[in-house]
């Protein structure tokens, strides 16, 4: 036997009673081990057996071959029993009532009948396509040294949060200082960590203060300690997140909130190595590495006479820019499902996964809160979910309408869909453009142009 005729074909289900059509759409798709059911009870026996991963749907099915009650039972059970199949729903009955209704249950796409073989199959490829990834994001997630886990902590696909990582991995055993910039909820705490057990420190103590939390009279306190009776309220001696960071690593976020008199004994320590805690003039050797971040424009705020020039530099010895949610391609969808994987399984068992709309509203978000604004969205939305997939509705981002017209506008859904599976496919394959093409089952020379006509970058 050949290795194409030996080759494991994916399966597809057609849920579809016109005998006629049966047989157009069986032929019609090489490429696929096809299975057919013409009414519920058959198809959800199929689905059971056969796991398929894309199934089409005719919402007209006996015994309400005129209506689509039938149909959009046979769904309602497909989503309960294999929430991440790819369901595409087709109907002549009420097209845009039926498509808002089928997304919003957790259909993948919508066509409209009668049917057309080339874009039905186009649509049905690219669900195969979207499994697979989806799937495999699943199975990475679920490995105990996961291949999307970088620095043990943080869950990633996008080449520019690899880079981020490979640079902090080759700096994490040298002393030097190192500066994360980054906008809030990007994970500057989190990649500080991952450099701390990256590092010949990982044995000591990872100590972090956020300098914009405490009162600027506390602030000095906190980080160098003091002796009783230095001040009112110091009834023991204390020592200071400095000293508790002896052997370890001190992560100092939001730096640019230090005030400027507390900057001088701050750089004396990074100079000297040594600190003074109040109310004492005893030196202290404490061997610390300083860890910073900032949202803040430091070099800026060195202009405005608000940060001193001297201890920037002695701060910034390895600057490293952290890329917001927006600019790492595939992230958001990935690092929403391990969210959804914990919240489930911590509060609402119940739900199993998204819903179509809730993956295409994440996709097309910006993420202003990046990470953070990601984490509690959908923890919320895993709270209040009355099913189980979590809806765009649920995570408040987008309205049931605005989400149906999209995925009705076919030009506009294809491109999205394009744009989608090619940004997970990149993400996955860490920006290489041939294992890329491998990945999505195209060629060099068509996925550049992909990439151009979607002004997308590898």
């Amino acid at each position: 036997m050949s290795d194409a005729k030996s080759k494991v074909l994916p399966k597809l289900l057609i849920v579809e009673d016109d005998p006629g059509l049966q047989a157009q759409l069986k032929w019609a798709y090489p490429e696929f081990d096809v299975v057919i059911a013409g009414d519920r009870a058959s198809a959800l026996a199929a689905l059971r057996a056969d796991e398929p991963p894309v199934v089409t749907l005719d919402l007209g099915l006996p015994p309400d071959a005129d209506g689509t009650s039938e149909g959009f039972a046979v769904l309602d059970e497909i989503m309960a029993l294999k929430p991440d199949t790819k369901v595409i729903v087709a109907s002549g009955h009420g097209a845009r009532e039926s498509a808002l209704r089928a997304i919003a249950k957790g259909a993948y796409d919508f066509y409209q009948k009668p049917v057309d073989i080339e874009a039905l199959g186009l649509i049905v490829r690219r669900a195969l396509e979207l499994h697979r990834i989806e799937a495999e994001n699943r199975q990475l997630a679920a490995r105990s040294g996961e291949d999307n886990r970088v620095l043990g902590r943080m869950i990633t696909g996008a080449p520019e949060m690899v880079k981020v990582a490979r640079t902090i991995e080759r700096v994490a055993n040298t002393n030097v200082s190192v500066m994360l910039l980054g906008a809030s909820g990007t994970g500057k705490e989190l990649l500080a960590r991952g450099l701390h057990d990256a590092s010949d420190r990982a044995g000591g103590a990872f100590v972090a203060i956020n300098c914009a939390a405490i009162p600027e009279n506390l602030l000095e306190s906190e980080l160098f300690g003091h002796e009783k009776g230095a001040f009112t309220g110091a009834v023991k001696t204390t020592e200071g997140k400095i000293e508790l960071a002896h052997g370890g690593t001190l992560f100092l976020d939001e730096v640019g909130d230090i005030p400027l008199p507390l900057q001088v004994k701050l750089l004396r320590f990074l100079q000297e190595r040594v600190i003074e805690r109040i109310g004492s003039r005893k030196s202290i050797a404490v061997d610390t590495r300083i860890v910073c971040a900032t949202h803040q424009d430091l070099e800026a705020m060195i202009g405005d006479g608000r940060f001193r020039e001297d201890l920037f530099y002695r701060l910034a010895e390895i600057v490293i820019r952290i890329p917001s949610l927006a600019e790492r391609p595939g992230d958001a969808g990935l690092l929403a499902r391990a969210f959804l994987t914990r919240f489930a399984r911590e509060m609402n068992p119940a739900v199993k996964g998204f819903a179509a709309d809730a993956l295409a509203a994440i996709d097309a978000w910006q993420w202003p809160g990046n990470v953070r604004e990601l984490e509690n969205r959908v923890k919320r939305a895993v709270i209040m979910a009355d099913g189980k997939l979590v809806s765009a509705a649920d995570l408040d981002l987008a309205e049931p309408d605005e989400a149906g017209e999209a995925v009705l506008n076919l030009k506009a859904a294809r491109e999205a869909a394009d744009r989608r599976v090619i940004r997970h496919a990149l993400a996955r394959s860490e920006g290489n453009i041939s294992q890329t093409a491998k990945l999505l089952g195209i060629s060099r020379p068509t996925l550049y142009d992909l990439l151009k006509q979607y002004d997308l970058q590898a």
